[in-house]
């Protein structure tokens, strides 16, 4: 059994090595993703640049791959570069930060390296965990953020994959932890509305030139049942089962075009 590990943190986050180390009693691993900080990105792909492999010593000691690019493009290169054969399952994360909502989606590059890898078939999870300042540590002048409890609940969710496949018309599974866990049961979700209402902002540079920040103010109906309000009201791991095919109704549309 092997596993392919990404992220949109980049090669260094301690939430890559969380996953590695939550897994590696199950399959053997191959850790590859983005040099750097790719988070917001996507399921973007680099056409127009070239990109490079470097090799990583990772916390733990062993060897780890960044890519000079997105998580799309780490994961289409540990796919057909680096693995020598393809995974039986793939994890995108722990992320740093939960990725909940339909909005969050589209943007949310922990899901697009997850969604890269199950366009060919692949099993794939994409986990992320709430992080509040109670959950940072400090340890040796270094930013550390405790992924126990979620590295615990990728190995039973995990097992379950490599033992049994993902469900018929499943493709992949959006996983969100909870900071202060209430138990240790994982809660069906379907996707809630998370979204942030974009606000532009114009501001002048010294020589009077403009240049814009794009921010937004949060918009959130959580119902009960949803990813959001499992997680945030009651501190619940949830897992919500995804597919590829954004296929709509093809009746409706016939009817429309009468």
């Amino acid at each position: 059994m092997k596993a392919l590990i990404s992220n949109d943190d980049g090669i260094t986050a301690s939430g890559i090595l969380a996953s590695k180390m939550a897994v590696e009693d199950l399959c053997e691993t191959c850790v590859v993703a983005p040099e750097t900080q790719q988070s917001g990105i996507g399921h973007a792909l680099t056409l127009f640049e070239p990109l490079r492999i470097n090799e990583h010593v990772l916390r733990d000691g062993s060897i780890g791959y960044g890519v000079t690019g997105t998580p799309t493009d780490a994961v289409t290169i540990g796919l057909f570069e680096i693995m020598d054969e393809k995974p039986d399952i793939m994890i995108s994360g722990i992320n740093t930060g939960f990725n909940i909502g339909k909005a969050e989606l589209t943007t949310s590059g922990t899901l697009g390296a997850a969604l890269e890898a199950a366009s060919f078939g692949i099993p794939a999870i994409a986990i992320s965990q709430e992080v509040t300042q109670d959950s940072v540590k400090f340890e040796n002048g270094k930013v550390d953020i405790d992924f126990d409890f979620a590295g615990k609940m990728l190995n039973k969710i995990a097992k379950i994959v490599l033992k049994k496949g993902l469900p018929e018309g499943i493709d992949l599974l959006n996983v969100n932890i909870p900071e202060k866990p209430t138990d240790e049961e994982i809660e069906v979700a379907t996707l809630g509305d998370r979204m942030y209402l974009p606000i532009v902002e114009k501001r002048n540079d010294p020589r009077g030139k403009p240049y814009y920040w794009i921010n937004g103010d949060l918009y959130q109906d959580n119902k009960p049942g949803s990813d959001g309000y499992e997680l945030i009201n009651k501190q619940k791991t949830t897992i919500t089962p995804l597919k590829i095919d954004l296929t709509g109704d093809i009746d409706s549309i016939k009817n429309w075009l009468k």
